[in-house]
């Protein structure tokens, strides 16, 4: 006797079909599960013999073989411990129903409860993509599921609804389709008003916000950075049902979805310790998931006291933060995952904190500084496009009780900014200024000759980077648009140059 299902496997983040087929034949019982499955696969084998029993069903004492099919694909996880209940019990004719337009989505406790999987989000939109005209998931993965179009959600919490509704019983209501327009994502936001003075310090993150552009903030401790990160993705832009669906389907797959949580619409704001492994931040494990700099994945990614990571750390982010996509090599494969984020790193000047404070005194010795500074590769500097310093409040400006401008105020700016580059990239691979290749900056940030020879003064004063020299001009460009100009003028350069505190004070030294 033999009955076949539909379910789907996910290696990264690529999706595709599993056929899982069931054999039952005359011989000493034994119970077999082929296909390349790993160990949490093969304990399929006791969840549902257990589940089977306690629902009232007969385990059959046979000869049992479950294949996975394409056999040449690991097969990982719990996931398909659904498909092969319902294969087992089609193989041994205690139930007859066609689940050919079906796919079979979850784990199995042992009294038939259905759990909830990591990946379901990616795994329907495979599902719909291959043809399948309905899905059955667990009832708390039913709302990252119902965001998909074109395919049925059946959310259910026991063996016995999908058996129900496969024999017509008790059929399930698909889960309804969810709105991702009726919450404000800004509305818990912290808000730029609260934030007392740093004027300076918050026209260069409008600028960074306005164009995408990794920005690193140098400040002694108590000034604001970490405050000012924070407010960072309640000025940037709405995020686009693509960007939602992209973020969403990470998190699925790296099962940090929280329960019956829906599409994510705010933008991902991550602040790993500086304890945080290469594997942590960039994605591994025997089991590769996703790391830190995916799941900021259209959002920022924000590194508190960067000198205090340890060097490999900070040397991972090289490529990716260049390609927006890492990539994992391992035994089982290769795994990619997008990493399209805004870097936003915030460091103190020197070890005590206070080198340069207007009141209080820097207790580090000589070249303690320097060596603090240099810490950060000038390498990975050179990918960070905005150098700020942030100085310290001084009272009056503290004490003022007068609200400062909100992050919506700044917001529409920044929405303005996007709209021009969007317009001005429209066809190419960037979205921002700061996507832009080499041959787009020189076709796109057109600048006056005023310009060009401030710019080349700079150049040679600082010995700047041909890396650097690009970034300035993206950043000029993206000053440019925020003002409403079409070329690049030498104010906007002026600016640009202003940021980029660090090329500065390692010239200086």
């Amino acid at each position: 006797m033999f009955a076949k299902v539909n379910s789907m496997g996910i290696f990264g983040l690529e999706v595709f079909p599993v056929t899982v087929e069931a054999d039952i034949s005359s011989g000493l019982p034994r119970f077999d599960i082929v296909g390349l499955p790993d160990s949490a696969v093969s304990e399929s084998r006791d969840r549902v013999r257990s589940a089977m029993k306690n629902v009232g069903y007969d385990f059959p004492v046979s000869r049992i073989t479950v294949n996975l099919a394409p056999a040449d694909r690991r097969k990982e996880g719990p996931t398909y411990d659904l498909a092969v209940f319902i294969a087992l019990l089609e193989a041994s004719q205690q139930i007859k129903v066609d689940s050919r337009e079906y796919s079979f989505l979850g784990e199995l406790s042992l009294d038939g409860t259905v759990r909830r999987v990591n990946g379901v989000l990616p795994m329907a939109i495979g599902a719909m993509k291959s043809g399948i005209k309905g899905i059955f998931v667990p009832d708390e993965n039913a709302s990252e599921a119902a965001v998909v179009e074109g395919i049925d959600v059946y959310p259910v919490s026991n063996v016995i609804d999908v058996i129900n509704h496969l024999c017509g019983r008790k059929p399930i209501k698909p889960a309804a389709a969810i709105s991702t327009t009726d919450k404000n994502p800004f509305e818990f936001m912290p808000d730029f008003a609260d934030v007392k003075g740093q004027s300076e310090a918050k026209r260069a993150l409008e600028v960074a916000a306005a164009g995408g552009h990794n920005t690193i903030m140098i400040g002694s401790p108590g000034t604001g950075k970490s405050m000012l990160a924070k407010r960072l993705p309640s000025i940037l832009p709405s995020m686009t049902f693509e960007e939602s669906l992209e973020t969403t389907k990470i998190y699925s797959v790296a099962g940090a979805l929280k329960k019956d949580s829906r599409l994510i619409t705010q933008r991902p704001f991550r602040s790993p310790h500086h304890t945080v492994s290469t594997v942590g931040l960039a994605g591994g494990g025997a089991v590769p998931k996703p790391g830190e700099l995916s799941l900021a994945h259209n959002g920022v990614l924000f590194l508190d006291e960067l000198p205090e990571f340890s060097r490999q750390t900070m040397e991972i982010m090289r490529q990716p933060l260049e390609d927006g996509i890492i990539t994992i090599s391992r035994a089982a494969g290769t795994f990619s995952y997008p990493c399209s984020v805004m870097l936003v790193c915030a460091m103190n000047p020197c070890p005590c904190g206070y080198y340069g404070h207007p009141t209080r005194e820097c207790t580090c010795h000589e070249g303690a500084v320097s060596r603090y500074l240099s810490k950060v590769s000038g390498p990975l500097l050179d990918r960070i496009d905005i150098h700020i310093e942030v100085p310290p409040v001084d009272f009056h400006k503290l004490s003022d009780n007068r609200k400062a401008e909100s992050s919506e105020s700044i917001r529409k700016r920044v929405e303005a900014a996007r709209k021009i580059q969007q317009e001005r990239l429209k066809g190419t691979t960037a979205n921002c200024n700061a996507q832009m290749n080499s041959a787009m900056t020189r076709e796109y940030c057109q600048a006056t000759d005023e310009a060009m020879r401030l710019l080349n003064a700079a150049f040679d004063k600082l010995g700047l980077s041909a890396r650097a020299y690009d970034k300035i001009l993206r950043v000029a460009r993206t000053v440019a648009d925020l003002g409403g100009s079409e070329k690049i003028e030498a104010n906007h350069i002026a600016e640009a140059i202003q940021y980029r505190s660090l090329d500065r004070k390692f010239w200086e030294r």
